[in-house]
């Protein structure tokens, strides 16, 4: 972490203020896409801070993220209003969550759901509830809010992990971890403001506890223990901690700060400590809710394929399977490309390892001769295409075992 007076230091804005600064940057090129790299050379910033407000620029549908190996963002139709104003305020501007008069650890398991049917989140997208303990689960997350009782959502990506915590809480706060995020990132530290003076910007932990809001650590597992550890003095009895940076002033929470935490356990890297994981009381399994799928009208035979290959990830003879979100992407490229394009497409962004099981499961649940990824000109044939010599899907290799 810095300190006053250290010049060669980037300077460094509050989370809401480096997002509109990002804002700013990708709506002044709205022809361009920029990667990470890019707009922290740009803007003087780490890595890690400027892909914390890209993506969450990017969650709020304020601007468009491309690409799979190195993520490009572009500027939308919603960028400029979002480099007007900061996502995130200084401590103390909002008022602390409003309480219920009765018990925190009290709440009536027989009160009627606060929340049902589909709740719009922050970037206007629909979240449709699934059940959890004969909950919406929206509802018991809130629940558990109101009891302290901290929670882990665990499951592969795509399956609404994030989702369900911003249609939970509207007054969320995210913090994006990777193996870059820092304490500061966390807690906050020095930055240097427009007449060159250092000053000290609090991080979203901070602003958390002193407004009441939920917090989320998203991908909380890809972060260095050492980080996390400055967060598990607020979540224990104690609930403050001690700013060491800044004249060591100690910042308590104020009733309404919750932390809820988000894991997926097949990404590179991620690791679930045994400190991270005794700090969540309950920890619960996200997938993919077949039956919502349905209800939302998705393809059926496409439904079929992604249960059919999700109990193959089960038992281990397969590394992927489509999710909510591909099953979505999937009706969205049905209605403008058609059922053909999506279809290729489907088989197009699995796992080249996995890539000849999917095909196989789309073909027979379709009744097509063969499928092939989605690519400009005329369509090879799905061996072609499938995978570069030498890679053996997973599906044979299960076999040959």
């Amino acid at each position: 972490m810095t300190t006053p007076g250290t010049p060669t230091s980037p300077a460094r804005t509050k989370g809401g203020e480096l997002r509109a600064k990002v804002a700013r940057l990708l709506a002044d090129r709205p022809a361009d896409t920029l990667t990470i790299g890019d707009m922290a050379r740009r803007l003087g910033h780490s890595h890690g801070a400027v892909r914390n407000a890209a993506l969450t620029l990017v969650r709020r549908g304020e601007a468009d993220q491309s690409g799979t190996g190195q993520p490009e963002f572009r500027a939308n139709a919603k960028t400029a209003a979002a480099a007007q104003t900061a996502v995130i305020s200084p401590p103390g501007t909002h008022s602390p969550r409003a309480q219920t008069t009765t018990a925190r650890t009290t709440a009536p398991a027989t009160a009627p759901p606060r929340q049902t049917g589909p709740i719009r989140r922050a970037g206007g997208q629909l979240y449709h509830p699934r059940e959890l303990a004969d909950l919406p689960d929206v509802e018991a997350l809130n629940r558990l809010r109101d009891a302290d009782v901290p929670v882990l959502l665990y499951g592969p990506p795509g399956t609404g992990k994030t989702s369900l915590v911003e249609a939970a809480f509207p007054d969320l706060l995210t913090v994006a971890g990777d193996g870059d995020t820092t304490v500061g990132d966390l807690i906050g530290e020095y930055t240097q403001d427009d007449a060159g003076a250092y000053v000290f910007q609090y991080g979203p932990l901070v602003t958390a506890m002193t407004e009441g809001r939920a917090l989320l650590i998203d991908d909380a597992t890809l972060i260095s223990p050492k980080v996390l550890a400055a967060l598990y003095p607020a979540m224990d009895g104690r609930r403050q901690i001690q700013v060491k940076a800044h004249k060591g002033e100690t910042i308590k929470a104020e009733p309404g700060f919750y932390v809820v935490a988000g894991h997926n356990p097949g990404v590179h890297g991620a690791v679930l400590t045994e400190a991270l994981a005794s700090r969540f009381s309950v920890q619960i399994q996200i997938g993919t809710d077949y039956d919502l799928a349905l209800a939302l009208k998705i393809d059926a035979r496409v439904v079929r394929v992604a249960r059919h290959l999700s109990r193959q990830v089960e038992l281990g003879e397969l590394g992927w399977a489509p999710q909510l979100r591909e099953l979505l992407s999937y009706q969205k490229t049905e209605a403008v490309l058609g059922t053909n394009a999506a279809l290729a497409n489907l088989v197009g962004i699995a796992p080249l390892e996995d890539r000849d099981a999917v095909a196989d499961a789309v073909i027979k649940a379709v009744g097509v001769k063969k499928i092939a990824p989605l690519t400009l000109g005329k369509q090879l044939s799905s061996s072609a295409l499938r995978r570069p010599p030498g890679i053996t899907s997973s599906a044979h290799r299960g076999r040959s075992r």
